[in-house]
């Protein structure tokens, strides 16, 4: 699952701040969904992106159309008929429009491809503004890290053997190794910090 920002409208460099980037992020329109109001009555809520996080457009005092986010409650997977597993979030709709929760996939359809719209470009399951987001992100570069030790004992990019059972035992053999050898060394730590 990814845990990044999406690609900027545009970015420029500020001049009052040294080597501080702005961004003005993109917004899409993602889908479009019906609901019922809290008196029954049915509407479509037109769904839009902003820096991954899914929202609606409401319009301001002046007249400016404005992105608000949904608040997303969850992010769950559902098994397709392929067998395949597909990510979902559901977003709890504010209280002008009845307060319930809708949900949007996350992953790319033939309506998306129809109408030339890459969703997983423009949609994150987590994305930055997302309270999760700051203890997920900060893990990014620690999972980097091991990814890329991992690549590095792979001979030519190649798997040390062959089928995705054997493979999957290696890359648990791999994770045991790593995490073993971090347990001894956090222990050998210990050991020596009263000494010094």
């Amino acid at each position: 699952m990814p845990v990044n920002m999406v690609a900027a409208a545009e970015t420029f460099a500020s001049k009052t701040l040294k080597r501080k980037i702005k961004r003005r992020e993109k917004i899409a329109h993602v889908e479009d969904k019906e609901i019922r109001l809290s008196n029954g009555s049915p509407l479509t809520l037109r769904l839009f992106s902003e820096a991954g996080a899914i929202g609606i457009m409401r319009p301001t005092e002046a007249g400016e159309l404005q992105f608000n986010p949904l608040v997303r409650k969850r992010t769950h997977r559902m098994k397709a008929d392929s067998g395949l597993y597909r990510w979902y979030n559901d977003f709890r709709l504010p209280e002008h429009l009845g307060g319930g929760q809708i949900t949007v996939r996350l992953h790319q359809n033939d309506d998306d491809r129809k109408r030339k719209f890459n969703r997983t470009e423009n949609v994150r399951p987590i994305p930055p503004a997302d309270p999760d987001s700051p203890r997920l992100y900060g893990r990014r570069n620690d999972s980097e890290s091991l990814n890329r030790a991992l690549e590095d004992t792979l001979f030519l990019g190649r798997a040390h053997s062959l089928g995705w059972r054997r493979q999957q035992v290696e890359m648990l053999g791999y994770a045991l190794m790593v995490n073993s050898l971090a347990l001894f060394l956090h222990r050998a730590r210990e050991s020596l910090s009263p000494a010094a």
